[in-house]
Order: C-alpha cells, then sequence, then structure tokens
C-alpha cells in the first residue's frame, strides 16, 4: 500500500477523531471555567433584567441591565480565555489500527500524537428568550451562548473545528392575571 493511499485512507478518520478530541477538551475547559465564574459570581435573574410592574402591580416589561449583562459577558470571556491559555497544548494518542475503517483493527497498534490547542478567541454573548410557561405565564431565560474555535494537528496536517455551548444563568417565571373562564359561556 502506497503512502499517498494509506493517507486517504486514514485521513478522514483521523480528521473526524482529532475533531471530537478537540470538542471534547473545548467543552471541558469551558464547562470548568463556567462553572467556577459562576461560584465566585452568584447572579441572579434580577440582577441581568429587572421586572416592570404596571400601576395594578401586574408584570408589564422586562428591561435588560446592560452594564451588568456587558459586564458578565465580558468576565466570563476573560475567565473562558485565561483557562483555555493555562490548558495550552492538550496531546493525545489515536491507535494507528483506529485510523482505518476497520472494526477488527480498531484500538490497536502504536499510537500517533494529536496534538489540540486554542486557536484565536472564544466569544461569549449574552441571550434572552421568553416561552409560553402556561396560562398567562411566561417564563424569561438568560443564558450564555459560548463559541470556542480549537485547532487540532495530526502529523502530516492541521485544521479548525469550531464548538458552541449554551448555560443558563437566570431563569424567572413570570405570572400574570388568569382569566376567568366558565364552561356554561358559549
Amino acid at each position: 500500500m502506497t503512502a499517498v493511499h494509506a493517507e486517504k485512507k486514514a485521513g478522514p478518520i483521523a480528521r473526524e477523531q482529532a475533531e471530537m478530541l478537540a470538542r471534547h477538551t473545548a467543552g471541558n475547559v469551558i464547562s470548568q471555567a463556567v462553572s467556577d465564574y459562576l461560584e465566585e459570581n452568584p447572579s441572579t435573574a434580577c440582577d441581568l433584567a429587572a421586572v416592570l410592574y404596571d400601576e395594578e402591580g401586574r408584570p408589564a416589561s422586562v428591561e435588560a441591565i446592560p452594564y451588568n449583562i456587558n459586564k458578565v459577558q465580558a468576565e466570563l470571556s476573560l475567565a473562558i480565555n485565561r483557562r483555555l491559555e493555562q490548558a495550552g497544548e492538550v496531546c493525545a494518542r489515536i491507535p494507528l489500527g483506529s485510523l482505518w475503517s476497520s472494526y477488527l483493527l480498531a484500538g490497536k497498534g502504536p499510537s500517533v500524537r494529536v496534538r489540540i490547542c486554542p486557536a484565536g478567541e472564544v466569544s461569549v454573548r449574552l441571550r434572552s428568550s421568553f416561552t409560553s410557561a402556561g396560562i398567562n405565564q411566561t417564563c424569561h431565560r438568560i443564558y450564555a451562548e459560548i463559541t470556542a474555535e480549537m485547532s487540532a494537528a495530526l502529523p502530516l496536517y492541521s485544521f479548525q473545528t469550531s464548538q458552541s455551548f449554551q448555560f443558563l444563568l437566570a431563569e424567572s417565571v413570570l405570572v400574570g392575571e388568569t382569566p376567568q373562564i366558565s364552561p356554561y359561556l358559549n
């Protein structure tokens, strides 16, 4: 078997496994960074958004608090990037037999070293959503949407992969008036 034929056969499988390792690494590092940040900075829905009420005490609107949202977004971004820098280059090994499409060879043979390292910046965006939670109830959620760019390198080539994550930061249920419904009305 020629080297070119071996490269064509093993290349796509090696790339797929290296991408999986890169996504796994990004997930672990980002999840730990978010967990640590939330533990150090417990926030509630009222820190990120305020519910405004009408004269009769009914919820009228929800107003975002831009300063707190921007602060959380910036601090979370810094914490994740710092954690990725500290993680540095992560190395893993893939058995050579796993690079072929044969189940018989999977996990067998000498290993090929895969390097995974952060590339570029992690982007953090805070999002808000409203969903129905029942009769005249609305659920308001604020969550962080995090996108990480990672690169992985095998002995013959390297590539980029992207992974997105969502983390719930705050959730509240707004309760309105329950309509008076009679089963006797037509």
